[in-house]
């Protein structure tokens, strides 16, 4: 805040902790909307349109990488402000270890690292809510002072500077604290992880967070007013804090260690949130066509390992390149969280407008998400304004090329999706009407279950299997899966269209098999965890049949490189897998696309 003005931040004390509540409040909406999560991104996709949609995914995508740079670099330097200055500039190789450390939890599992950093979690509260409880406490006789001192200076600024500039120094320095609103748009982004009632678990969770960062974070601001707390060399203001709080005894020096230690674990844990919601956000995308289908399938263990690496190489990379200036950092995270958070919660403001006729309660809720957009828009436009010399350009920048990677991964899919449509306009024949009794099943009998998407490939398979087990299987049974987002808002008409385009494929592929006197079923199941839900199926149909093999297709494309290979999802091959441990044989076709 500047020389002469540091009591005004006990007005960073409030407007953090009515901010933290402003959006928490307003992103409990999002869960309900999307209670199999997806946050901003799906926000602004489906409530903006998908221009939107791929700001706030961008967005994202940085925000998550930037999460787990910052939060590693800080907790680093935590530990670092008690070693002496002399270490402090061989900071870089443990930053890169701690990420490395985080990858690997995270490539064990979801539930290892939570096993790993909730002890973590848990420490940090009970220690920091200690000594902000005994910080305020031993110096509570001079609040009054300090209030007295904060109205002085209020008074002061205005006074001299006028009430625009004061409200752009509180501003300036406020917006730089975004950090603190990282794990909001992690919960809702994850609300799929929790524990049924999944919109409930949200809700709670949304407020548990909301109470204990304004605690923590408006606490700390006290007892940097309340103990006159000064930056010192290489050492952090929390640090210095406390320090001054515990005093430099022997019992006081352990206490310091203990606090910076789960401050710094608190901070790692922090980073963990990036690898939790970031594979989310690439996997909405994926499905959308905005980045790597290898991304997309969440339900496979390989796809999150996959988000994880990403991620954790993307942090790296921004820590060498930035050698872990915590201020660029921030500046450049402040950005693209704000980003998100004004596209999506735009997106909200636009959504109860459009429903009023619907909602009971669609003034209060319009009102709310109306004002958390006008904070987040206004603390944006201030940090681009302020600190585009700063790292502000080098934001926009970044953000906007990312925007134009994944407009061009779309239009890369578009061209193969043409491909698709025209396969199918090749093979989809005229059927004659059915003049033989059709064949019923014999479950005794040799059975092709074939996996079914697009009408060309499966057509493409059929043929195949005819030509390589002339006369062979006696049943043909075409399982086809679609994958919505049921529940979430705007997904009865997606599942609509969805059912529509399904029935319409496996009616043709049922009325084919008939002229061609082989017995047909069709299975068909929708939802957003297809790897499951078909194993799933395929234990039924193995039960059923006694004498099943199952086919898919694999498209193959012109230049089969290792990039080629990068962007599209090997879902048969995923699939193929899981059958194997449960004892299923599949064949995989290849089907060659050309552009």
């Amino acid at each position: 805040l500047g020389a002469g003005h540091h009591h005004l931040a006990l007005y960073l004390a409030i407007l953090t902790c009515i901010t933290i509540f402003i959006i928490a409040l307003s992103y409990n909406q999002v869960i309900e909307l999307f209670p199999n999560g997806g946050g901003g991104y799906k926000v602004a996709n489906e409530l903006l349109g998908p221009s939107a949609g791929v700001v706030s995914g961008s967005a994202l995508l940085i925000d998550y990488a930037l999460t787990i740079a910052i939060s590693v670099v800080a907790g680093v330097k935590a530990i670092y402000s008690l070693l002496p200055s002399s270490y402090q500039g061989h900071a870089i190789l443990p930053m890169i270890g701690v990420i490395l450390f985080l990858m690997l939890i995270n490539v064990r599992g979801m539930k290892e690292s939570i096993k790993i950093l909730l002890p973590i979690f848990l420490g940090f509260v009970i220690t920091h809510l200690a000594i902000i409880i005994y910080g305020i406490a031993a110096h509570g006789n001079e609040l009054p002072s300090m209030l007295h001192q904060t109205i002085k200076e209020t008074h002061s600024a205005t006074n001299n500077f006028g009430i625009i500039y004061l409200l752009g120094m509180l501003l300036g320095a406020y917006s730089l604290g975004s950090g603190t609103y990282t794990g909001l748009e992690a919960v809702s982004n994850n609300v799929n992880m929790l524990v049924e009632p999944r919109v409930k678990t949200g809700r709670y969770t949304m407020m548990y967070m909301a109470i204990s960062l304004s605690i923590i974070a408006g606490g700390i601001i006290i007892l940097y007013l309340l103990w006159h707390a000064t930056p010192k060399p290489n050492m952090t203001l929390n640090a210095s804090v406390f320090q001054s709080i515990l005093g430099t005894s022997t019992w006081g020096h352990t206490g310091l260690i203990i606090l910076l230690a789960f401050e710094a674990g608190l901070l790692f844990v922090g980073a963990n949130t990036g690898f939790l919601g970031g594979p989310s956000v690439l996997s909405n995308m994926g499905q959308d066509d905005w980045v790597p289908r290898k991304f997309t399938n969440l339900s496979s263990r390989l796809v999150k390992q996959n988000g994880v690496i990403f991620f954790g190489c993307f942090a790296i990379l921004i820590i060498i390149l930035t050698q872990g200036n915590v201020q660029f950092l921030v500046i450049f995270y402040s950005i693209n969280v704000f980003i998100t958070f004004t596209v999506s919660l735009l997106g909200l403001v636009v959504y109860w407008w459009q429903n009023r006729s619907k909602q009971a309660l669609w003034k209060r809720r319009l009102l709310l998400s109306l004002l958390a957009t006008i904070v987040c828009a206004i603390i944006l436009c201030d940090v681009i304004i302020k600190q585009i010399d700063n790292g502000g350009w080098e934001a926009l920048l970044t953000t906007t090329a990312m925007v134009i990677v994944c407009t061009l991964l779309k239009r890369y899919y578009k061209r193969y999706e043409h491909l698709k449509r025209e396969l199918d306009r090749t093979l989809e024949v005229s059927l004659k009407e059915q003049e033989k009794p059709i064949r019923e099943l014999d479950h005794d009998a040799p059975t092709a279950v074939f996996l079914v998407k697009n009408l060309g490939a499966a057509l493409h398979t059929i043929l195949w299997v005819e030509k390589m087990f002339p006369k062979h299987f006696k049943n043909y049974i075409f399982i086809s899966y679609g994958w919505v987002d049921t529940g979430s808002f705007g997904s009865d008409q997606a599942l609509a269209r969805l059912q529509k385009n399904t029935e319409r494929v496996v009616t043709y592929l049922e009325r084919f098999s008939q002229q061609h006197n082989v017995a047909t079923e069709s299975l068909t199941r929708f939802g957003t965890s297809p790897i499951e839900d078909i194993t799933e199926i395929a234990g039924q149909v193995n039960q059923e049949f006694n004498n099943a093999v199952f086919f898919a297709s694999r498209y193959v494309y012109k230049e089969d490189l290792n990039i080629t290979k990068f962007l599209h999802s090997e879902f048969s091959l995923m699939v193929q897998r899981r059958l194997q441990n449960i004892g299923t044989k599949m064949l995989i076709v290849p089907l060659k696309l050309d552009i």
